[in-house]
């Protein structure tokens, strides 16, 4: 039975849960609040704990760590069902019996098949009360990379597009230093941080040389992994990305039949090589990519450039969200396009985003959409 207060502590077990996005995969990001309710008081939270960096320990145990004894006869909220399986750590789920939790209230199942509802029997067959389903679409939203990983073998996708209002990201030279402000900057920065890995293609590496780290004070040390889509080895050895490679991880994704010469060079930089087969007109198969990522272990894509792979993602119907910042600002039909030619013929045939929210960002514009099934 659903408790009026269960909504409100499991969206702060929802806030806790975002705490490890970009950071724990290939494991969800999940969010534990352990609730005691005395006889003629308020509720009060005992313990309260998210998935550490790494994927481990997971929210659960971190939260029954800090409530101690005060677990016992307690409610515990978890955004996703607890594990029942053996992993490098115990099933979540035959710790939160081992505390003597009464009661467990769960956003969503996990669709993995080692769970896949074997957490919520085990503790029903505990006699432990289970309530499913509170706050469920927005646990399913944060955890959307990680469903898409068990259910179809990729990460969930972000498109992130900087523009002015008529969709140039570039003055016909070439410049766009800057077309956004400095705080759509740092929002996009942000997304860095919660994202397993940042994607480019190839002409976007090598025209900016950037380093595609999160550079918002305190939060360094969250920048992701670096992907280049560089079907043909292009990307400098002298760039940026490959220089930095020995302390940030760097995947380059090429085509079959690349230079092996040049392959080990990268390779002797400490970058990561994965092959993929080509796709028309010789380029990636950006489907087949996603699926190596996600057999890696990467739950959150990022991408960020250029108009060639943002076209390719969308003709494959593979971009999940598109984070779209507008600025007031106009270029004209010889600029450069935020997206590539799709070679739709219909509009009927046009892909679909549903706008989620409007972020006013000192001047500039953060539209968020999602796609539409």
């Amino acid at each position: 039975m659903i408790r009026p207060h269960d909504m409100r502590f499991m969206k702060l077990a929802l806030n806790l849960a975002v705490r490890g996005l970009g950071q724990v995969a290939p494991n969800p990001a999940v969010g534990c609040v352990i609730v005691r309710e005395e006889e003629g008081e308020e509720p009060r939270i005992v313990g309260r704990g998210w998935t550490q960096a790494g994927g481990r320990p997971h929210a659960e145990t971190e939260a029954l760590v800090r409530a101690g004894d005060l677990a016992r006869g307690a409610t515990a909220y978890v955004t996703l069902e607890p594990c029942s399986h053996h992993g490098k750590t115990p099933p979540c789920a035959e710790a939160l019996i081992a505390a003597g939790i009464r009661r467990v209230v769960a956003a969503i199942g996990d669709p993995d098949p080692r769970v896949s509802g074997r957490g919520f029997s085990l503790l029903r067959g505990a006699g432990i009360e289970v309530v499913e389903g509170v706050c469920a679409a927005e646990a399913a939203e944060l955890n959307r990379g990680f469903l898409l990983k068990v259910t179809e073998g990729r990460p969930m996708v972000l498109l992130k597009v900087a523009s002015t209002l008529d969709g140039k990201t570039a003055m016909r030279s070439g410049e766009s230093m800057w077309i956004t402000g400095p705080a759509a900057r740092r929002r996009g920065h942000l997304s860095r941080a919660l994202a397993d890995a940042i994607m480019v293609g190839s002409l976007t590496a090598i025209m900016d040389d950037p380093e595609l780290t999160c550079r918002l004070p305190g939060l360094e040390g969250r920048s992701p992994v670096r992907i280049v889509a560089d079907s043909h080895l292009r990307l400098p050895l002298t760039s940026k990305l490959v220089q930095q490679a020995g302390a940030r991880p760097l995947w380059l994704v090429v085509t079959e039949g690349c230079d092996p010469v040049r392959r080990a060079a990268y390779e002797g930089c400490g970058v990561r090589i994965i092959t993929a087969p080509a796709s028309a007109g010789d380029h990636i198969d950006v489907a087949a990519a996603l699926r190596e990522f996600g057999r890696l272990g990467l739950t959150r894509l990022l991408v960020e450039g250029g108009s060639q792979l943002a076209a390719a993602l969308l003709r494959a119907g593979l971009v999940d969200r598109i984070d779209w910042y507008f600025a007031g600002k106009l270029i004209g039909s010889d600029g450069h396009p935020a997206i590539a030619s799709l070679g739709i013929e219909n509009l009927i045939d046009v892909p679909r985003f549903e706008l989620k929210s409007l972020v006013p960002l000192d001047g500039d514009v953060l539209a968020r959409y999602s796609a539409q099934p």
